[in-house]
């Protein structure tokens, strides 16, 4: 993808969007930057994009020649928004694109998996990543980070199970390159961090780092999923809490090397990124 080709990220204010704005910018390429406000973003032009409102479409798509896809979040079947919008952007003239999906959806698995499936059959230009768990969900607004500095408690139905965390800015990294190689990755790439690690070594460490008394309170799987519902819609509660299962399962406990491929320097550990950001597991980090 050339310099002068314009790059539209969706999700522009959103955990991986605006780190991979900021990335893009910085190295001289042209961004639109798209949410449902059009929001400056790392000195990115910004647009105004709806999954939910077609009529948004159009400006965000003029002259685009790849897309960041970030599904709509909270929605168990992205497809019914997103394939439509996959259709009028290869209409509009867009080669390149970049899908953000899970580690655990696989192409043509659920949710964002009909996507994934669809992406080589529309662009010829393509890449989907499928990170594992961000290590910003101990850090943000998510609830495991609520919990921590609420509670220093962290509610999981894992179990035992490992997770190999990763940190957004590694996820940045990989998806500005496969929106920039000269190359198209033309594959999909599961995303982890350089190691496995169970709820309860993530409380040690952020214990560790913060002096507090940290907890992993572990549950089941049916418990987990009320707690998620007094926030969440039922169906995505269901999910979310399947995932936690599946996690216990053994599902998540694998590391691969696919940051290291892609950037050429090894993805950042959670013991580095929690010591970079202890600060942010007190209260006082609100």
């Amino acid at each position: 993808m050339d310099m002068h080709s314009t790059l539209l990220v969706t999700g522009a204010t959103g955990t991986t969007g605006a780190r991979l704005v900021r990335r893009l910018a910085e190295g001289g390429h042209r961004v639109r930057a798209a949410g449902r406000r059009a929001t400056p973003v790392g000195g990115a032009g910004p647009v105004a994009f709806d999954w939910f409102a077609p009529a948004t479409h159009e400006a965000a798509l003029s002259g685009v020649a790849g897309i960041y896809l970030v599904p709509p979040i909270g929605d168990p079947e992205p497809a019914t928004v997103m394939l439509p919008f996959l259709d009028r952007a290869r209409r509009a003239g867009v080669r390149r694109a970049v899908l953000l999906s899970s580690s655990l959806v696989p192409g043509g698995g659920p949710g964002t998996g009909a996507v994934h499936a669809a992406l080589a059959e529309t662009f010829p230009e393509w890449a989907v990543l499928r990170p594992s768990w961000f290590m910003q969900n101990f850090t943000g607004r998510h609830p495991h980070a609520e919990s921590l500095r609420d509670d220093a408690t962290l509610v999981t139905a894992t179990g035992h199970g490992r997770v190999g965390f990763i940190d957004a800015e590694d996820i940045a990294a990989v998806a500005a390159r496969a929106l920039t190689d000269a190359l198209p990755h033309n594959r999909d790439w599961v995303l982890t961090g350089p190691g496995t690690l169970s709820y309860d070594e993530i409380a040690a460490t952020v214990a560790g780092v913060t002096g507090r008394p940290v907890r992993h309170r572990a549950v089941p799987e049916a418990e987990l999923r009320e707690r998620l519902a007094r926030e969440l819609p039922a169906e995505f509660a269901a999910l979310l809490a399947g995932l936690d299962r599946m996690i216990a399962e053994g599902a998540e406990d694998r590391v691969t090397d696919a940051v290291e491929r892609v950037t050429g320097r090894p993805p950042r550990s959670f013991a580095a990124y929690a010591l970079a950001h202890r600060e942010a597991f007190t209260a006082a980090a609100r």
